[in-house]
Parts: structure tokens; sequence; C-alpha cells
């Protein structure tokens, strides 16, 4: 039997993640670990207290339950003005979590990483797979920092064989609750685009995450998986489904008004900005599917669709 402990666990993820564990039949104990209590908790979830900010601190809560399974999921996902918070978190707080395992015996850590880590570069290949390089962005902090996770990843794997990985490059996750950079594109009366750049899209639904995540923390196979559903969805073909028009900019017009953007305190992006929008990480699933041995129940599509039933008033169509 399988005791969990959940790093972000009471967040949008982690809660649905703890669900899913709770419901497994190999799951003896979840523990949900975030700086605050979930509000919305699930039944039989135990909180704790955990900042993995903190080094030291961990480890001793990992020996005290028992937790044989780290899923680590504390991250911000909504990068702001403040980088160096992002970085305490997203890599030093990943170290912690490294250190922690190694230091209370975890026999193994599931990772939520993201198709940034790949980067957003002209030069990626229309489909990204886990053999290609995982490059990220200096210039795009979020990017920056899953790249720099992943190298710590990629270290321990070497050193320390003895505690396995999944680690999880997923695309944009789509849910009933949720509000990220990418959905607020889709608020406004029109939808932006780059003059050029068809700006693919990879979805998950929130569900097939957890589902997955509760596979890689009982009886999956260790690995590198890409996480998204079946398909793509060109920004074009978001603005039809959405009934809005296209605003179509050249990148250059729009690397312009983002840097005076930003140097007016408007926005919290930059010119970096372009490039997000116009090299998207398109992620093949085919490792996922046969290898790790779970299929998204939802398509990248279907995700959408999903999304817009619970969120009306985003479409006009």
């Amino acid at each position: 039997m399988t005791r969990v402990l959940i790093t972000g666990g009471a967040g949008f993820l982690g809660t649905h993640v703890a669900s899913a564990l709770r419901a497994h039949p190999d799951v003896e104990l979840v523990v949900a670990g975030d700086v605050r209590p979930p509000a919305d908790p699930a039944d039989g979830v135990v909180f704790e207290e955990c900042d993995v900010t903190r080094p030291g601190t961990l480890a001793p809560l990992l020996r005290r339950h028992g937790i044989d399974v780290v899923v680590h999921l504390a991250a911000i996902v909504n990068p702001g003005r403040d980088h160096d918070l992002e970085y305490r978190v997203d890599v030093d707080g990943t170290r912690n979590v490294l250190a922690a395992c190694l230091d209370a015996g975890v026999r193994r850590i599931v990772v939520s990483s993201s198709g940034a880590a790949y980067g957003y570069h002209a030069d990626n290949p229309e489909w990204l797979r886990e053999s290609d390089p995982a490059r990220g962005n200096d210039e795009f902090p979020y990017a920056k920092h899953k790249h720099l996770v992943e190298q710590l990843l990629g270290a321990a794997r070497t050193a320390h064989p003895e505690l396995e990985q999944v680690v999880f490059r997923i695309g944009t996750i789509l849910g009933p609750t949720v509000r990220n950079q990418i959905t607020r594109l889709w608020d406004g009366g029109r939808i932006l685009a780059v003059r050029g750049s068809a700006s693919p899209f990879v979805f998950a639904w929130v569900d097939d995450v957890a589902a997955a995540m509760a596979r890689a923390a009982t009886d999956g196979p260790p690995g590198v998986y890409n996480v998204a559903g079946d398909g793509r969805l060109t920004v074009a073909e978001i603005a039809d489904r959405l009934g809005k028009p296209l605003l179509t900019v050249p990148a250059g017009v729009l690397a312009f008004a983002l840097r005076v953007g930003r140097v007016l305190r408007l926005t919290v992006h930059g010119p970096e900005q372009v490039g997000f929008l116009r090299y998207r990480p398109v992620l093949a699933n085919d490792a996922l599917k046969r290898d790790f041995g779970y299929t998204p129940q939802k398509t990248s599509a279907e995700a959408f669709e999903a999304y817009l039933a619970s969120h009306p008033g985003v479409a006009r169509r």
C-alpha cells in the first residue's frame, strides 16, 4: 500500500490529484502539503502545512507519515513580476524536495514539469517528443525555470537511481475552474494572433492529468513523458470555435507594444511573449500511451469543448 504526499496539494491540480489518489485501491494515505489548506478538501485527505522553499523542513514530515511516494506539484503557474520568488518556489523548491526525498528514503518522486521545458523556439519540430532536447528560454522565466528543474532531476537520476522518477511534461491544463495566461487570451472580443504563425495549442483535461498522476504514484513505470490530449488546435481554429475575429499583428509591432506596456507597468509581459505565442511546444503523446500505459480520455479539441461548457460566456456561439 502506497503512502503519498502531494506538494502544492491545496492547488487546482493538487486537489484533483488528491481525489484521484484517495480513490485508488493501492493508496493507503494521501497527505496534501501546502502553505495553506485547500478551500474544498477531499474526504480522507490529510492536510499538512508545507513550504518547499524552506530547506530541511520536509524530511521530518515525510518520515512522520511514512511517505514512500512524493507527488511534487508546488510551482507558480501564472508568472508575474517577482521572478526571484518564482525561482525560489520552482527551482529551489524542487532542489529541497529532492533532498528531503533522499533524506527520508522515499522510493519515488512524481514531478509536474511542463511543455515549456522544451522552450519556445523557431526550430522546434512540428511535434515534440521526449527524445528532443529540453532547452527552455533564458528570456522567459517560466520556461527557464522548468529547464533548470529538469536539469536537477536529470542529475538526481544519475547520482541517485534508487529514487525513481516520473516526470510529466504537461500541455496547457484545462478544467472547470482553471484560470491562467492561456485562458485569458480567449476572454476578449478578439483573439490575438501573430502574423505568419499558426500558434498551435495542445490541451490536457485536468481529470486526465490527475489520473496519469495517480498511475505514476502507484503502478506506472518511471520515465519522462509528455502529457496532452490527442491532436492540436491552431489559434485560427480556436477563434473560429469561439466565434471571435482574429486580431493579427506583425511580430515586431507586438514586441514593441509589449515592451512599452511593461515599462508603463500596464502588463507583466514583455517582448519575449511574442515567442510564447509564435513557437508553441506541440507535445506528442505517443510515449504516454505506448510506454506509460495511459491514454487521455479527452483529445485537445474535446478538452477545449469541456472548458467552454464549464465557462459559459467565453464563446459567442
